[in-house]
Order: C-alpha cells, then structure tokens, then sequence
C-alpha cells in the first residue's frame, strides 16, 4: 500500500476515484470488496497522482494496469 504524505483529497477526487473503481469492478465482475478490488483501489491511487486526474483517463489507465 502507498503511503501518502502531505496528500488531502477534495470531495471531487474522492468521487473521480470512486466512479473510477466502481465502473471499473462492473466491467471485470469484480466484488468491491474483494482483495482484487483492493488492489485495484491502490492502483488507481497511484495513477490519480501520477496525473490520471480525469475520470475517462484514470479508468482507461486502470484497464491498461499490467497488474490488475
């Protein structure tokens, strides 16, 4: 897991990571709270600060994950 430190997320990243992950559980059959799902979530906090800020991108960006 990925410490975050001096991070502070907006309510509307909140929901572009959530919106994110939800969309991207539906399309893989995935359990939200499965490990899988878990994995996913840090993945996706990862690629939302590396600059997958948009929603569309940051899903894309997780589809493309190597490790998911």
């Amino acid at each position: 897991m990925t410490l975050f430190i001096g991070s502070a997320f907006q309510p509307e990243d909140l929901d572009i990571l959530r919106n994110a992950l939800d969309a991207w559980c539906v399309e893989k059959r995935v359990d939200i709270s499965s490990s899988q799902a878990h994995h996913a979530a840090s993945a996706a906090l990862d690629l939302y600060q590396s600059g997958h800020t948009d929603a569309d991108k940051l899903l894309s960006a997780l589809r493309g994950h190597k490790a998911l």
